[in-house]
């Protein structure tokens, strides 16, 4: 990519401050700007060739390791004055090649070229326009969605962008609605802008994606929700959830159910679809120590649609496996530890194992995976807010591909103002 196209993906940032200068009072006092640094080792090694044909897996890749780093830069203007208050965003992202190659390639740190070689950067911008009424804030142009039907991933050196409109109220207390219509979408890995479809769709129909929904505090101990979305002429998507703390002893105990219905829409382009997934996880926390156990089942036809290179709002949604096919169930046991128990605060380890069964995919599924991670975050000084997080992800099923991972992530947020 040339030096010219990463100077204009950060131009309309730029071209933001002598406009802001012009503007009125709380547009300028309460605008931030941060710069995240983030540098990620990736290396994966495959273990063996389950779901591949002969000749596949004589060719195919037997490791996938790249290093690089991103550059985040967030501005977020503050509101103008009076009943109705407008500002503006702005998104500029930067990815630069540190190590990779052609035989290496595809951890989704970087863009692939069609001979296979890792860009050796690549960059895009986004631009909002905002406007607040009380507690309600209405968004045009790129956004982050964050919601049970879609949320955007963020797990490799530079999150995945949307195009479109989203609303936000708070006005009544302890109540959040939301609501949002989505066009168009940029991969982690990728500057292209693209129609939006569902996950594995590989034919040459798109949809627009709507939906809308709400989370309600009721009192301090529960919390419910309700969403509804539809990626148009493919699947129409409902989702409740229930949320519940209740102490126990010395710590808490935590309850969380999920439940998504999913039926196909329209011209049904992704085929036919209709089933339910009902999961639950039991999490205790207590000195430190926080224990969790779940378990999830998919039932009826189809497995749990979800927009093509999102996160998947669900407690399966490990390192590599989803754990979301057709008819499967999969078990989930978890550990994780905070030291500032110890005194070392900012220190914190995680850990999970999911085995997955009686699913269907192109043969019969059974799968498992083992995470674990450490995480360190700079608590004061000079250094504040550096992080280092280190992942190791263990992966086997009996229809695709094994999977060894380890991922290194070095975070510093720089606040300009």
């Amino acid at each position: 990519m040339s030096n010219y196209l990463t100077r204009a993906a950060w131009f309309p940032i730029l071209g933001l401050l002598p406009l802001s200068t012009a503007s009125a009072e709380g547009f300028i006092d309460d605008s931030k700007l941060k710069l995240q640094l983030r540098n990620v080792y990736f290396n994966e090694n495959f273990r063996d060739e389950h779901g591949m044909s002969a000749r596949a897996a004589r060719t195919a890749k037997s490791e996938r390791t790249e290093w690089a780093q991103g550059f985040l830069l967030d501005y977020q203007s503050g509101y103008t004055p009076g009943t109705v208050g407008f500002g503006v965003d702005a998104l500029g992202l930067l990815g630069v090649k540190l190590d990779s190659g052609r035989g290496r390639s595809g951890t989704g740190l970087l863009p692939v070229h069609d001979d296979g070689r890792a860009a050796d950067e690549f960059a895009r911008a986004g631009m909002t326009a905002k406007a607040r009424v009380a507690k309600t804030t209405l968004k045009h142009g790129t956004l982050l969605p964050k919601n049970p039907l879609l949320i955007y991933n963020d797990a490799r050196l530079l999150p995945q962008t949307y195009q479109g409109t989203q609303i936000n109220s708070s006005d009544i207390d302890n109540l959040s609605l939301t609501g949002g219509h989505l066009q168009r979408f940029k991969l982690r890995d990728s500057s292209d802008s693209m129609p939006i479809v569902p996950d594995g769709y590989g034919g040459d129909q798109s949809g627009d994606f709507s939906y809308a929904g709400a989370d309600y505090k009721l009192g301090k101990t529960l919390r419910l929700s309700y969403f509804y979305g539809e990626l148009e002429n493919f699947y129409r998507q409902n989702f409740a959830g229930i949320q519940h703390d209740l102490p126990l002893g010395h710590g808490v105990l935590t309850s969380d159910l999920r439940y998504f219905n999913s039926a196909d829409a329209g011209s049904a382009y992704g085929g036919n679809l209709d089933n339910d997934m009902l999961s639950g996880l039991l999490s205790y926390a207590v000195i430190g120590h926080t224990f969790s156990a779940g378990y999830q089942k998919l039932s009826g036809e189809g497995g749990l649609p979800y927009i093509s290179g999102a996160t998947v709002y669900s407690f399966s949604n490990a390192g590599i496996g989803k754990f979301i096919e057709e008819d499967e169930r999969t078990w989930m046991l978890g550990y994780g530890y905070d030291f500032a128990r110890l005194g070392i605060p900012g220190l914190t380890f995680s850990s999970r194992y999911l085995s997955g069964d009686d699913g269907k995919s192109d043969s019969a599924v059974k799968e498992w995976e083992r995470d674990a991670e450490v995480a360190y975050v700079v608590q004061q000084g000079t250094f504040k807010g550096l992080g280092v997080k280190l992942r190791n992800y263990v992966y086997r099923a009996d229809f695709a591909r094994g999977r060894d991972s380890n991922r290194l992530y070095l975070t510093y947020d720089i606040a300009l103002w």
